[in-house]
């Protein structure tokens, strides 16, 4: 049983450094470039990657390509700024070989935000399902947070994937920014605008603020320190954005 790994990356140079050297132990590296300008590729080549150059189809298109390009019985798909853990590379090493009797397996995510591992708010375990038999899974398309179409039975892992989705302020920022945008495309695909006052005032306040709350202090967020509530601060000021950007969306749909 042969193992591929399949990465979308637009320069991605800084978190290949870290996630190509975790997968020393897989048979195959499938990178699918969109256009990178610093050093994503001859990083990715020094490594041994199998790189491929495309240009962008969308985060489920990209995915979809690096997976059929690998060759490998099973398939890991990993996001560039996710590596595995020692713990999840010993039990694949163990678990792939003895022919598994699932078709794919979830695995939990240690999220390090701000440069901690946030282990509360419904951060952790964070499971994702990111291993499957080759042909068992693709992803669906969505313009944001893609997820994996899949029909069968699966399990979880108990190694870790290590996820750095935002080791500075400034980055969360930015990237809230563009995916609230996205997420007020599909918000606005849908209908849902908040065309009424008290919908607008739902969706872009009180929504957001019970998030808040309820992720912060029954979800046990503050346990994370100032990490924790800056996380959780602006994941609710992520959902007002959206839910403005779709209200904006809207009423200039009306005035064309």
């Amino acid at each position: 049983m042969t193992l591929s790994v399949a990465i979308i990356t637009l320069n991605e140079e800084e978190n290949l450094r870290r996630t190509l050297p975790s997968l020393q132990f897989a048979d195959e590296v499938i990178v699918v470039d969109s256009g990178s300008t610093d050093k994503t590729v001859e990083l990715a080549r020094s490594f041994g990657a199998k790189v491929y150059e495309e240009p962008w189809k969308g985060y489920a298109g990209q995915k979809n390509s690096a997976i059929a390009k690998c060759t490998g019985d099973w398939i890991l798909s990993l996001d560039a700024d996710e590596l595995v853990s020692p713990e999840l590379a010993e039990q694949l090493r163990i678990l792939l070989p003895s022919n598994p009797p699932h078709d794919a397996y979830y695995l939990p995510r240690r999220n390090i935000i701000f440069g901690r591992w946030i282990r509360h708010g419904g951060f952790y375990p964070d499971s994702k399902l990111r291993l499957f038999r080759r042909g068992a899974a693709t992803f669906a398309a969505r313009l944001v947070h893609e997820t994996i179409r899949f029909e069968g039975e699966s399990d979880e892992l108990e190694g870790a994937l290590i996820h750095y989705p935002y080791p500075t302020i400034a980055g969360f920022v930015e990237h809230m920014n563009r995916y609230s945008g996205l997420g007020a495309e599909m918000l606005a695909q849908q209908g849902v605008v908040s065309g009424g006052y008290l919908t607008f005032v739902w969706n872009v306040v009180i929504r957001p603020v019970l998030q808040l709350k309820w992720n912060f202090w029954f979800r046990l967020g503050f346990l994370d320190g100032r990490e924790g509530l800056m996380l959780h601060l602006y994941h609710a000021a992520y959902a007002s954005w959206k839910y403005a950007k779709a209200w904006e969306l809207g009423k200039a749909k009306v005035k064309s």
